[in-house]
């Protein structure tokens, strides 16, 4: 495990992560390296921090974000959650209060037909005072711009809306981090949008940790670091600009870059005293007038 003077401030510790889904293995013979779906994954990730993992359809990174709430067990290896080893039981409880999980389609995680009660029903089954319920559901409908539809039915909503109130049910139970799983796959580009500003203020204004797993790398280029994995294997973990720049590797892993960014690296390689590592359009317009 980590040194003890550095384990106060990880939120989630790998070491050494292998595993593989069970019929992989039951089948005699068929025990080869192929079959794992991740392979010795070593991560650090600091509270507060706001992480992004990518990897092409297959190349592990949802397997690795359910290990993180404890829903995948690692089968070498350990995964800890503040601190916390997700192989031993008696921690499970403790893990998914410390840590949730928001999935794809916002529709698996609404199970109530009034929001305020699918917020609610979380701290409910904690065994919080009714008090207590009432005022985690206020503030977390709050927190994601959705206490004015408190009273609405979720099939009223918008697919940005529902996944907003999927992100309220897991605030009202006061996770240290958050775990999105593709969050934004089934929106439109103003859900998206509507989400990424969710995502954004709660790391910064309540220092909830945040890891994202995503296609679009337009939301990536909104975090602190970028963690690539590819064929279950950590293949980069940078800053988002550094990443990026990589272009060509980016391509060969089956991945795209933001497209300010390919922009840049088309310049740059053409000659022009253009940085590769430009992320946004408002650096790109910077660049731009200075070569003008």
């Amino acid at each position: 495990m980590a040194g003890l003077e550095n384990i106060n401030n990880i939120m989630i510790l790998a070491e050494h992560l292998w595993f593989r889904y069970p019929s992989d293995t039951e089948i005699p013979g068929n025990a080869t390296e192929n079959n794992w779906i991740l392979k010795d994954i070593s991560l650090q990730i600091q509270k507060g921090s706001f992480t992004a993992i990518l990897g092409h359809n297959g190349s592990g990174k949802s397997t690795l974000a359910k290990h993180m709430n404890a829903i995948l067990i690692p089968e070498k290896g350990d995964l800890f959650v503040a601190g916390m080893n997700t192989r031993e039981e008696k921690n499970l409880f403790a893990i998914r209060q410390k840590a949730g999980m928001v999935f794809q389609n916002p529709d698996n995680q609404i199970v109530a037909s009034i929001v305020e009660e699918d917020v609610a029903f979380a701290p409910e089954n904690l065994g919080v005072p009714p008090a207590e319920i009432r005022r985690r559901v206020d503030d977390a409908l709050k927190a994601v711009r959705m206490y004015e539809y408190r009273h609405h039915a979720p099939s009223q909503l918008s697919g940005g809306q529902k996944q907003r109130v999927a992100i309220a049910g897991v605030i009202a139970m006061q996770p240290d981090c958050i775990i999105l799983d593709e969050p934004t796959a089934m929106l439109d580009p103003q859900g998206r949008q509507e989400v990424m500003e969710t995502i954004l203020k709660l790391n910064r204004e309540q220092e909830i940790t945040i890891i994202l797993i995503t296609h679009y790398m337009e939301e990536a280029a909104l975090a602190e670091r970028v963690v690539v994995i590819d064929n279950g294997e950590m293949i980069l973990d940078d800053t988002p600009a550094k990443v990026f720049s990589q272009v060509e590797r980016m391509k060969t892993l089956g991945l795209d870059v933001p497209q300010v960014t390919e922009l840049a690296w088309e310049l740059h390689r053409a000659g022009f005293q253009i940085s590769p590592e430009i992320l946004t359009e408002q650096e790109c317009i910077a660049a731009l007038k200075k070569l003008l």
